[in-house]
């Protein structure tokens, strides 16, 4: 691997405009480094691509070597594919321009874009893209997963809102893909990760929105059960504009918690209402009458603020692992086994969360992306997340048990974006009654598997069958 490395430096370096980070160089150490702690690898080569023809330049000659390659956007890849040891890493992390088209409601956003680069960028035109809740996650890999965030249910996953992608593929060309060029692989994009190549630009739709109103409580031990079972009959009815998550945790040791619950298991609710305040306010209310009054607070925030307020929660460097699955139906059993789980979680910051999805992520026929089936609301994230290498193995079997005895009652389907490096054997499960067309679609595009650091589809003859249902 070192020699290919070495390889692909010396076919590059006189014509690369961007940066070529080799070990013990300066600058590696911190391009090297990505968002899970749990995933410290040594690349044998950053290409830190300036533009398109870079990328051009790095697909064809990793491909040329037989290099093993990884793409990174913002390195928040939970499962780690966005690097590896001694390979080539190709780093989007300069190409973070954001053009908005004010009058016609879309951007074009570059392929290492963060979403605060895109936040930052459209609301000064009072316009929002529809993504994920952490400001410093690469756009791309969100977008290409799916993307679901506290505008799902309002305005659909984030892959639902792309008109069009412009990628380089495994031969090194520059292929454009929407609803009337390369039908199939705007179809595949959409919720098929990384699997068909290195996407440098993004063609999205926008939405007029500024700020939400932004409502949080706390429920104690007690009340869980209740609240959940209330939270699952209320949402099924609740209008668009309500987002209401639920985590089940450890309240922190935090001035703004109650004294009597800090570090006992609670269930952390945050609401986010998109329309007019006044019209939000009774299905708020309802919500936060289930919390300890000391605990409630409401308010209208800039959509700026919504969507930074999560980045201290989930910094870079800490270790984070997930298993996730959807259910038609929250049942009192599976209610009870998750108020169990949590009397015995291991570290403060680990969680699960629970959403509700619908509305508009709903109204897309299955069959229309790659995304996979929409008809099952709730989504169940179990995310460990823990700061000593000493705690793996307790954070990952706390999570590792209680999935598997959640499982049975789970539809089959998990969200690729929520699973961690382990579950390739799962990846069928995500697209289901999709999956032949995607390995056709994979066969096409990248037949020799080019690009396998993600959740990987193998083309041709690779390829295994979808898993059956549980």
């Amino acid at each position: 691997m070192v020699e290919a490395s070495e390889e692909v430096y010396s076919s590059l370096h006189r014509r690369f405009k961007g940066d070529l980070l080799r070990p013990g160089e300066s600058g590696y150490e911190d391009a090297r480094v990505i968002w899970n702690g749990m995933v410290a690898r040594t690349p044998g080569l950053i290409a830190r691509c300036a533009d398109v023809s870079d990328v051009q330049k790095a697909v064809r000659t990793g491909a040329e070597t037989g290099i093993l390659t990884a793409v990174r956007c913002g390195g928040h890849s939970l499962a780690g594919f966005s690097t590896n040891d001694g390979g080539l890493v190709i780093d989007l992390s300069k190409m973070r321009q954001v053009t908005v088209e004010p009058e016609a409601r879309r951007a074009r956003i570059a392929g290492g874009c963060l979403l605060g680069s895109i936040d930052t960028a459209t609301q000064k035109a009072g316009l929002v893209f529809p993504s994920g809740v952490v400001s410093h996650t690469g756009a791309g890999g969100l977008i290409l997963g799916g993307g679901t965030g506290w505008l799902t249910r309002r305005f659909g996953f984030s892959c639902d809102n792309v008109e069009g992608f412009t990628l380089v593929t495994a031969d090194g060309s520059v292929v454009r893909a929407n609803a009337r060029e390369n039908p199939d692989l705007f179809w595949a994009l959409r919720g098929g990760g990384g699997n068909f190549g290195v996407v440098t630009e993004f063609e999205v739709n926008l939405h007029p929105l500024t700020s939400v109103v932004l409502a949080e409580g706390l429920s104690p031990e007690s009340d869980i059960r209740l609240l959940l079972e209330c939270w699952r009959d209320f949402m099924a009815e609740a209008p668009l504009d309500l987002k209401w998550n639920i985590d089940l945790r450890l309240a922190p040791h935090v001035e703004t918690v109650p004294v009597g619950v800090r570090g006992r298991p609670v269930a952390s609710n945050s609401l986010v209402w998109t329309g007019d305040p006044e019209a939000g306010r009774p299905y708020l209310d309802r919500a936060l009458s289930m919390c300890s009054p000391d605990s409630v607070s409401s308010k209208i925030v800039s959509f700026v603020n919504l969507q930074t307020m999560a980045d201290s929660v989930f910094p870079h460097g800490r270790r984070y692992y997930t298993k996730s699955g959807y259910f038609t139906y929250l049942d009192d059993s599976t209610i009870d086994r998750m108020v169990e789980a949590v009397a015995i979680i291991p570290s403060p910051e680990t969680q699960i969360e629970l959403a509700y999805l619908g509305g508009a992520a709903a109204r897309m026929p299955a069959k229309e992306t790659a995304f996979g089936d929409r008809s099952a609301p709730f989504i169940m994230n179990l995310l460990a997340n823990w700061s000593e290498a000493s705690a793996d193995a307790g954070n990952i079997s706390w999570i590792r048990g209680l999935f598997h005895q959640l499982r049975p009652a789970m539809k089959p389907g998990v969200y690729v974006n929520f699973m961690s490096g382990d579950e390739q054997d799962r990846v069928p499960e995500a697209y289901q009654e999709r999956w032949d067309r995607m390995v056709a679609v994979k066969t096409r595009y990248d037949p020799s598997n080019f690009f396998r650091l993600n959740q990987n589809v193998p083309p041709g003859k690779l390829a295994i069958g979808p898993v059956p249902s549980p």
